[in-house]
């Protein structure tokens, strides 16, 4: 991957909310971490909300752009346009933490759960690839790791 940048726009509260810039600037760093995580080097990047689009209601627009070179070294880019509620989105991922918080309060375990926080949020205390940290949490729902 050479460059990456990824523009959302929405017409929900957290699009509308993304308009006072210290919002802004927390989910652009957030989302930027998220994704800048995935690549083992220095790749220029740009994510974050664009704009707020109040008609589009409930509904997110994203535009993913990657270019990069494949084997060969060949040129190659990646254009996409996402359409989705939004809402619905961090319906699975929050069952998730709920339950992993259920497990943790049945065991008397506080303090953060660093399993379920590396799986389910963009910027957790330990940042851990995705198949490690599911590891985690399985370990976590076995009793093999506290937290």
């Amino acid at each position: 991957v050479d460059e990456t940048y990824q523009l959302n726009i929405g017409g929900n509260t957290d699009f509308e909310n993304m308009t006072l810039e210290e919002r802004l600037r927390t989910k652009r760093i957030s989302k930027t971490e998220a994704v800048t995580s995935m690549v083992p080097y220095s790749v220029p990047t740009r994510i974050g909300p664009s704009d707020y689009v109040p008609f589009l209601g409930d509904k997110k627009i994203c535009y993913i752009y990657v270019r990069g070179r494949k084997f060969g070294d060949q040129p190659v880019r990646v254009i996409l346009k996402l359409e989705v509620e939004d809402s619905p989105n961090s319906a699975g991922v929050v069952i998730d933490v709920i339950r992993a918080v259920k497990i943790a309060l049945d065991r008397g375990v506080s303090g953060p759960l660093i399993s379920i926080s590396s799986y389910a949020f963009k910027h957790p205390p330990i940042q851990v690839e995705d198949s490690e940290a599911r590891r985690w949490v399985e370990e976590f729902i076995e009793g093999k790791r506290k937290r």
